[in-house]
């Protein structure tokens, strides 16, 4: 009961950092808004003020009579007042904004982030089939964004070490390719933290010098727990900082309503959560950085040679290896799988079909390990038109 206490207590803790975090950055942007709107405001209150002089100057360079001063007034009216309208608005929007009132349809276009959309066409398909076992699935045309078949696409599961795609995703756009050579000092927090939480490890010892290349491939490869809190603390100097990061992502792709991560591992929590259509769109992003595609593709890969190391570790992606001699009419190039008791084994999977179409399928809620390949095999040969 005590550590049931404990845990409830970290997470209400978790909450209230997370909900303070996003009021402040809620309140930065207001504050830069503001800072812009009143910019604006001073611009075109000396706009205006030049005008004005501007008019007078000429008045009084003419010599003219009452039947050409009544004209240049009407000439300086129609001047002024459209610059007096736009300060206008744009001090009743500051009004609306102190006021807490919803940003105007054009303030939202302006701040509107890109995504990746996937739809349902007339061909969708139902994922029906007898020998594909996980729960929730989807499947998708990567060239066209088109759903080719899915079931329970959006309904919220686990992800487990799916999770890691992001995790890799965040990592390498935030360590630029000179400084993959750099090394990390494995620390006893990390290793302690995946001992614990009973997380796969790739093996990294306290104080052994990683590249930080080797972790990117631990924790793509191996999903190790190690490597990818290696990877966080190397970006971010710990782990929550790299989870806002994460969840910022999440916000940049469109999907932070619908996923929300709170480590960066894929442990189970109940703020931890996702859908297949979610990690789809994750994997798509993730596929088009060259990185994350190399670490994801890769078969076997050994580390390289440290002190307590000296030949290095060798390590495999599993899911990659045992589908390479299974028929799914075309090639899977990159893979990630997970597992915890909650979601079961899961996977989400990158094909070149034999046209050169590339297809994303995610599945979960599966039985097991070698089951959750079958479905992926089934899913493939059975909803890609032929």
């Amino acid at each position: 009961m005590e550590s049931y206490s404990n845990d409830w207590d970290e997470d209400r803790e978790y909450r209230i950092r997370y909900e303070r975090r996003q009021r402040m950055r809620r309140e930065r942007q207001r504050r830069m808004r503001r800072r812009q709107m009143l910019q604006r405001l001073l611009f075109l209150g000396v706009f205006c003020v030049v005008m004005v002089l501007a008019v007078i100057a000429i008045k009084s360079g003419r010599k003219a009579g009452e039947e050409e001063g009544a004209p240049q007034d009407q000439a300086v009216e129609a001047v002024e007042q459209p610059d007096w309208l736009e300060i206008e608005k744009i001090t009743e929007s500051i009004m609306k904004e102190e006021a807490g009132e919803p940003e105007t349809e054009e303030t939202e276009a302006e701040v509107e982030l890109p995504v990746y959309r996937f739809e349902e066409t007339e061909d969708t398909a139902f994922i029906d089939s007898a020998d594909v076992i996980s729960t929730h699935a989807i499947l998708v045309d990567e060239s066209t964004d088109a759903i080719v078949a899915s079931k329970g696409a959006k309904e919220r599961i686990m992800p487990a070490s799916m999770t890691k795609v992001l995790t890799v995703l965040v990592a390498a756009e935030h360590i630029p390719e000179e400084k993959l050579d750099d090394t990390f000092p494995m620390t006893l927090e990390i290793t302690d933290y995946a001992y614990v939480n009973d997380c796969s490890s790739v093996g990294f010892l306290d104080g052994e010098e990683v590249p930080v290349r080797d972790l990117f491939y631990g924790t793509a490869m191996h999903s190790g727990g190690d490597a990818a809190l290696g990877l966080a603390f190397y970006v971010a100097g710990s782990q929550e900082a790299f989870v806002e990061m994460m969840n910022q992502k999440l916000e940049d792709l469109g999907i932070a309503g619908s996923t929300h991560f709170t480590n960066c591992v894929g442990i189970y929590d109940e703020a931890h959560y996702s859908t297949v259509y979610d990690m789809a769109v994750i994997m798509k992003a993730a596929v088009r950085n060259d990185l994350c595609r190399e670490v994801m593709s890769e078969h076997i890969y050994t580390t390289k040679p440290t002190r307590e190391h000296p030949d290095g570790i060798e390590i495999s992606n599993w899911f990659l290896r045992k589908i390479e001699d299974k028929d799914t009419s075309g090639e899977v190039l990159c893979a990630k799988t997970g597992y915890i008791v909650q979601s079961k084994n899961c996977a989400v999977s990158y094909e070149l079909f034999a046209d050169k179409t590339p297809y994303i399928c995610v599945t979960a809620g599966s039985t097991s390990s070698w089951r959750c390949i079958y479905d992926h095999v089934e899913i493939y040969n059975r909803y890609i038109p032929s």
